[in-house]
């Protein structure tokens, strides 16, 4: 992608000017991901997808006639494999410097999302590491978010907003492979899915799963079947008092809220009423509530007096 955009597009080369037409390909989005795995459950297919991606080249490495345990650990985690090598090929092709941009991008696969933390995280010179930081955004390995009703004299802040890889393959890397690479140098591909990657694959998919209900939401906004359309969507948090709500849509003038939760266990009223009281506006609002695992009756029965949808994987996926 640099190539193309740097030694065949770029104003000093002769085809500069001259595309007819320029489309970018991007990821797949989950719904097109997802038909890669048919056999796989509802919940295996969103796992799927937190850990790979919308990448056919990594898509078509797992095979659903296999448990998801056994994709990871054959298609991830076992040295030789094509997906083991795969982020260290790509990172040599387009960097320089590769060790420092690794220590950058483990920092914010383990959750330092600003760049202070990112600098203490690393000790990298604070002078480079907004170079590094900007090469990153450059390849779309990293991107900055914001709240979704920041204005541009925000986002013109480098201080401001928070760091996020872009790819979930190289949030999956870089939490699981990178920091042990020396067991599975040693062929110890079972004890490291048993030790880091089974326990902590819930949470490490509750991200993903945020980006799929707002995917959700995107369909449904395409084809006019919410309350109203909205023009922008993304998350929302406030500083001040650590508020943070998965989802905020709105179009100026309404507002859609949205938690996610991939827990095992059903969302509750309480889950209801806290999204409620981080609701600072007096605009129309309407709420919805995704859950992987349902939602017991209390929560259930307040949909008969509010502005409340509940979305199960079944609704989400199917």
């Amino acid at each position: 992608m640099s190539f193309i955009e740097k030694e065949i597009l770029a104003e000093k080369n002769p085809l500069y000017g001259r595309a007819t037409g320029i489309y970018k390909m991007t990821q797949m989005d989950f719904y097109d991901a997802i038909k890669f795995f048919p056999k796989f459950s509802l919940e295996d297919k969103i796992y799927a997808y937190s850990i790979l991606g919308g990448i056919p080249h990594y898509l078509k490495e797992f095979d659903d006639s296999k448990t998801l345990s056994q994709n990871i650990q054959d298609s991830i985690l076992k040295k030789g494999c094509i997906l083991y090598n795969e982020i260290e090929f790509l990172l040599h092709q387009e960097l320089r410097e590769t060790t420092l941009y690794n220590t950058i991008i483990e920092a914010i696969a383990l959750g330092n999302t600003k760049l202070n933390d990112i600098y203490l995280k690393t000790n990298i010179d604070k002078t480079k590491i907004m170079v590094y930081v900007t090469n990153l955004m450059e390849l779309e390995i990293i991107e900055r978010e914001f709240p979704v009703n920041s204005g541009i004299k925000e986002q013109a802040n480098v201080q401001r907003g928070m760091y996020k890889l872009t790819d979930n393959f190289f949030k999956f890397w870089y939490a699981y492979v990178f920091p042990n690479i020396s067991a599975l140098e040693l062929g110890d591909t079972k004890g490291v899915y048993n030790l880091y990657v089974k326990p902590e694959l819930n949470h490490f998919s509750s991200k993903s799963f945020e980006n799929i209900c707002i995917q959700y939401l995107k369909n449904l906004n395409i084809e006019n079947k919410l309350e109203f359309r909205f023009k922008t969507i993304g998350r929302w948090w406030n500083n001040n008092d650590n508020d943070e709500i998965d989802i905020m849509a709105t179009d100026g003038k309404k507002i859609i809220f949205g938690e996610c939760k991939f827990k095992n266990s059903p969302m509750a009223k309480a889950d209801f009423q806290d999204l409620k009281r981080k609701n600072k506006y007096e605009n129309e609002t309407y709420y919805y509530l995704f859950s992987k695992s349902g939602f017991n009756k209390g929560l259930i029965e307040l949909t008969k007096t509010e502005n409340l949808k509940l979305i199960n994987l079944e609704d989400l996926i199917q």
